[in-house]
């Protein structure tokens, strides 16, 4: 099948790329800086249509990823670029599909599992709830439950009476290539860094790349599924359960332990924000088990295991 990746430069972006180009699909990655890949290329500025559009006519699935990177301070300057890239390419989009006269037949929109509640209770599944109405949430909190509410709004508006959409609400997509999350928290946990964190109550959501791959497949051939559909693992844990799995993992014994004041430092230090961290993400994919799909890693201590065999044997 033929698939466009708007914004597919990313990390996420080149583990969908690879895995599917790797399959025998023709697949197109839309980028504001196209650089040589082992698939097709082509500009786009993420705001305006262009030439790039016609790489949608007869396309079977379009993933758009697009959107400016969230690892930032949340300055008014960065709010702007976060909300303004997700809304601008949510939009040129949906424009594109709607001018094509043979559309794509799905469209897979990212969203995030950010969207629902802070919670230490019961899980979300796509009927949870949504965030935004918690008075002491702390203000970064707020504004991602916006972008995220505001995102899906774009894709909702979108004319495109032909082409099925999804949003894809995805949690944390663990992968061992380099430069994901997953570097990141292997990086604290072989340094002795990934204790608990403010108590380690919070929630982790996550998602091994094996089902991620496989959830986008899942989600092109069933065409009975549209709107929201979580994408993350059945087994979200606490975080100190979550990073005690990956020292483990990594063969790190200790883990020392973090408050949340000392979170709030390193997080300025880094130019980064702790909500990434203390907001508690207990989500859980009801759609996609309700449809019949089954996880290959649904249990974070095998996963972990996995992805750092992985990483390993790749000598990251």
């Amino acid at each position: 099948m033929k698939l466009v990746i708007p914004g597919g430069s990313g990390h996420v972006g080149g583990v969908v790329a690879r895995a599917f180009a790797r399959d025998g699909h023709e697949v197109v990655v839309l980028s504001r800086a196209p650089e040589a890949a082992p698939w097709r290329t082509a500009a786009w500025d993420g705001r305006t249509l262009g030439g790039w559009a016609r790489e949608f006519e007869d396309a079977d699935a379009v993933l758009n990823l697009a959107g400016a990177s969230v690892d930032c301070r949340y300055t008014p300057a960065n709010r702007a670029r976060i909300l303004d890239s997700r809304l601008a390419s949510t939009r040129v989009v949906g424009e594109a599909i709607a001018q094509c006269a043979q559309p794509p037949r799905v469209w897979l929109q990212a969203s995030t599992a950010t969207i629902y509640a802070h919670t230490l209770g019961a899980p979300n599944d796509e009927n949870g709830a949504l965030g935004g109405s918690e008075a002491d949430a702390p203000d970064t909190w707020r504004f991602s439950i916006e972008v995220a509410t505001r995102w899906e709004r774009a894709l909702a508006e979108a004319a495109t009476p032909r082409t099925r959409k999804v949003a894809l609400r995805s949690a944390m997509t663990m992968s061992s290539t380099p430069g994901g999350v997953f570097a990141t928290l292997s990086r604290l946990a072989r340094l002795g860094l990934g204790g608990p964190v403010a108590g380690g109550r919070q929630f982790v959501s996550w998602l091994h790349q094996d089902d991620f791959l496989a959830a986008l497949n899942f989600l092109i051939a069933h065409e009975e599924i549209a709107g929201a559909v979580n994408l993350a693992s059945p087994n979200p844990l606490p975080y100190a359960e979550f990073m005690r799995a990956l020292r483990r993992a990594w063969g790190m014994p200790l883990g020392l332990p973090a408050t949340a004041w000392m979170l709030e430092i390193a997080a300025f230090v880094l130019r980064t924000e702790s909500e990434l961290v203390l907001k508690s993400r207990r989500v859980v994919p009801g759609r996609l088990l309700q449809a019949g799909f089954v996880f290959k890693h649904a249990e974070w201590a095998s996963a972990a295991t996995d992805l750092v065999a992985r990483s390993r044997a790749s000598g990251e």
